[in-house]
């Protein structure tokens, strides 16, 4: 005890220096807070409270992280005992998940079948917002102890959303299925960490010391630890073989929060990964598993196995569900470049992407508020009743599919460039099948993604009565959604400039 004595000044100087760099985190705990106690507060108005609360409050946070864009300009910080790291491209990536989060939480009320839910959204708020700072979390986590506790703060949020409408059969069994398929893959990667923190005496990845004593022992021992560790984090963002919940879980929840898991615990993982796999890319320390041979396997399957299952598919939500994990794969081609260029086009890609996705989904919550249509043939012959709706639906759908002249054309550009500069560089075959398979599944795409087009314009009805609620709330929402991928499309600069 005597021992510790004196390093206890160097730690808390150490603590008292990083509170600065990390006053977006401290807001969206007393943010948290606030809103808990405001929804046990105010009583029977307390969903409209909590939600003006909730958003306020979140663009104070979004204010926060763009003052420290300035702070960070080509320098990172290690804060709190090399616990998290502040870096350029983590505070993007914080920028962008709360941008979408707050968009989310409008949205939450704007569903019919979320807000009937007999006991309100106030809990859903506080969730949310104690979701969001696990995501800032996961973002900065560069320790084994912080990666796994990130993980899991978002993951027990994310359960709670997930089974929120409990009084529903499917939704009951959404969460039930999200929960065992999470322990498990929690528990996998915990053991994936002990054997990492075993093999290297400490749980700070960025540490040389650390990849040094790994590559000691023995290559295939040290390579199942860290392969236990991505099954973690590839459960939060869905790659195969770890997307077998996805379908289920993204039908079976609320579709607001089928927005939410589809986008922003996605992007905070990939945050994530380029946190944590730097000191495994060096040949001269780390002799185990290629890890960017790994990831280009796992992204090709994922691509492929995502795509043609969504071609198969007739339930919307099921159909964006696997849609979501074709774009996971693709968005695995920008992170195994491992260059800045891939960096940049990475950050992108999951912005344009996770803006087009929550347009999709926000559609389908109108279609089902209106004509109560969950599947492609309950679209059938609305294209010219709800003209604006359904044009709105084309344009993002035509982004997802990356056409011109969308967003998620250029979006799927950069990634192209960025993996054939390392092509060009390298000659490697596997940034060549990326590419091919890349270029093969988005033509695959169009066959799924315009069935909804099919049925909304070329597919007749004799019904001819248009429901009298319009969810404007929705439609103003995809429509500005559908202005921002057309306009990120033709002057990508907006956005790319900054990244």
């Amino acid at each position: 005890m005597h021992d510790l004595l004196p390093h206890i000044p160097a730690q808390l100087n150490n603590v008292f220096g990083s509170i600065p760099y990390f006053m977006p985190e401290i807001y969206l705990t007393v943010l948290f807070l606030a809103v808990l106690i405001a929804d046990l507060a105010v009583g029977r108005r307390s969903v409209e409270f909590c939600k003006i609360l909730a958003c306020g409050g979140l663009l104070v946070v979004i204010l926060k992280d763009i003052g420290q864009l300035s702070v960070v300009q080509g320098t990172s910080y290690a804060l709190f005992s090399n616990m998290l790291l502040l870096s350029r491209a983590s505070v993007h990536i914080k920028l962008i998940t709360d941008v979408l989060s707050f968009v989310l939480l409008l949205y939450f009320t704007w569903d019919d079948k979320l807000k009937a839910h007999i006991k309100g959204l106030s809990d859903l708020y506080t969730i949310s917002i104690a979701s969001v700072l696990g995501l800032h979390l996961m973002v900065m986590a560069i320790n084994l102890l912080s990666v796994y506790l990130a993980i899991e703060m978002v993951s027990l949020a994310s359960y709670l959303m997930v089974a929120y409408r409990s009084e529903t059969a499917l939704s009951s069994e959404a969460g039930l299925k999200y929960v065992l398929f999470g322990a498990a893959s929690s528990a996998i990667m915990l053991y994936g960490i002990s054997l990492l923190y075993g093999f290297s005496g400490s749980l700070d990845l960025l540490l040389d010391n650390s990849i040094l004593q790994l590559s000691r022992v023995n290559e295939a021992s040290a390579s199942v630890a860290l392969l236990l560790l991505l099954i973690g984090i590839g459960f939060k963002l869905s790659f195969v073989p770890l997307h077998f919940w996805v379908p289920d879980v993204y039908e079976g929840a609320p579709t607001p929060v089928t927005a939410y898991l589809s986008t922003v615990p996605k992007i905070a993982a990939f945050g994530l990964l380029i946190n944590i796999l730097p000191p495994f890319l060096s040949a001269n320390t780390w002799k185990g598993v290629n890890i960017g041979q790994v990831l280009s396997a796992v992204g090709i399957i994922t691509m492929v196995a995502g795509n043609f299952a969504a071609v198969l598919q007739n339930n919307v939500k099921r159909m964006l569900a696997y849609s979501s994990i074709g774009h996971t794969g693709f968005a695995l081609m920008a992170i195994v470049t491992f260059s800045n260029q891939g960096l940049s086009a990475l950050i992108y890609y999951l912005a344009v992407y996770a803006l087009a996705n929550i347009g999709a989904l926000a559609l389908a919550s109108y279609f089902s508020n209106v004509v109560k249509a969950e599947s492609v043939e309950g679209y059938t012959g609305l294209g010219l009743k709800y003209p604006l709706a359904s044009v709105c639906f084309v344009i993002i759908l035509i982004s997802l599919t990356g056409i011109p002249v969308t967003a998620g054309f250029t979006g799927k550009l950069f990634v192209f460039s960025a993996v054939y500069s390392v092509y060009q560089q390298t000659h490697s075959v596997w940034m060549l099948a990326l590419m091919i398979t890349g270029a093969l599944t988005t033509v695959v795409s169009l066959f799924y993604y315009l069935k909804i087009p099919l049925y909304l314009f070329l597919k007749r009805t004799e019904n001819a009565e248009v429901a009298e609620q319009k969810s404007y709330n929705l439609l103003v929402l995809a429509i500005i959604i559908v202005f921002l991928l057309v306009l990120l499309g033709i002057f990508p600069d907006l956005l790319i400039k900054h990244l």
